[in-house]
């Protein structure tokens, strides 16, 4: 295992979030990358989805425990008793465990979301045997390969005020007001409210297809539900839920104690972009490129000559929902 401490020294920087980012950033390419060699062989897409959940697991964990990491091994060299190890229980309950609550919480949400949208798609394709977004990308490998390392792109971009907030010391929380923030509130909030919407319009959809299947209706499309309210009401709920990332993030990052934290002096534009860059990545995602383009396309060919779709589509909002 003498590979481990080379790969401590060389990923070890003055910054404590390039000595968490440049790790945990590798490690989701390099993730991909495994995943990517056999898929690409097979031409299957089955595990694409779930390998997206499993990278943002692994990085989550790499970077909340790696600081701890270092410094246990920085022990082992002088001699000294190294520290224990997180508790995450104990950070959220009130006691530091090694860990300030909204490093517990934020990898936890992450981990809570990741977990639970990998296992429902992967159930989907699953039972569906193919994914019609690598129609035209699973027979060409380097597309595919694009595919991945475009999922690696995704994961690191999305967990980067995450990444930010896991590499703070313990003396950067210290330095907090000992209340909790409103950033803290709102973040929760959104973040329990897109995750709670997105799970709500998956089930909606999921129920739907199944009965569908059972012959139990004829719809061709879904226009009941969140679905009434909003034509892509999944989506709405994932950037609302990143947003709730980004927001509790930024109101640490975006104060002094963290910017110091961080060991870098890029001022509060630049902490508060490292928070807001998340959400924005996934706004761009799902309004221009794979998410609703790619779906509104789909439909209006199969649909779009049909008076009761052009209704739907003119009477509900593509994103955000009417009330």
């Amino acid at each position: 295992m003498a590979f481990i401490p080379s790969l401590l020294r060389a990923t070890s920087f003055s910054s404590p979030f390039l000595s968490t980012l440049v790790p945990s950033v590798s490690l989701a390419y390099g993730l991909q990358a495994l995943v990517a060699v056999p898929s690409i062989a097979a031409q299957t897409e089955r595990f694409y989805d779930l390998s997206g959940s499993i990278t943002y697991l692994s990085c989550t964990a790499l970077s909340l425990y790696l600081p701890t990491i270092r410094a246990r091994y920085a022990a082992t060299l002088a001699g000294t008793t190294p520290p224990a190890w997180p508790n995450l229980l104990q950070a959220v309950v009130g006691g530091s465990g090694g860990l300030n609550w909204r490093q517990a919480v934020l990898s936890a949400a992450v981990s809570i979301w990741a977990t639970r949208l990998g296992t429902y798609l992967f159930r989907r394709i699953t039972a569906d045997g193919t994914d019609s977004r690598f129609a035209g990308i699973r027979n060409s490998p380097p597309k595919f390969l694009g595919a991945f390392f475009a999922q690696a792109t995704w994961v690191s971009l999305c967990l980067l005020p995450v990444l930010a907030i896991n590499s703070l010391p313990a003396a950067a929380f210290a330095s907090l007001p000992t209340s909790i923030l409103l950033s803290d509130i709102l973040g929760l909030l959104l973040f329990t409210g897109g995750l709670s919407f997105e799970i709500v319009a998956d089930r909606q959809k999921d129920a739907w297809v199944q009965a569908k299947k059972a012959k139990k209706h004829e719809e061709e499309f879904l226009t009941h539900g969140l679905w009434s309210k909003s034509r892509h009401p999944n989506y709405f709920g994932e950037a609302t839920l990143w947003s709730g990332i980004a927001v509790l993030a930024g109101g640490v990052l975006t104060r002094n104690a963290g910017q110091m934290g961080l060991g870098f002096a890029g001022g509060k534009v630049l902490a508060g972009a490292m928070a807001g860059v998340s959400p924005a990545f996934v706004l761009f995602l799902l309004l221009k490129v794979s998410g609703v383009p790619m779906s509104e396309e789909k439909y209006d060919k199969r649909y779009g000559d049909r008076k009761d779709y052009q209704a739907w589509k003119e009477n509900t909002p593509v994103f955000i929902p009417k009330l």
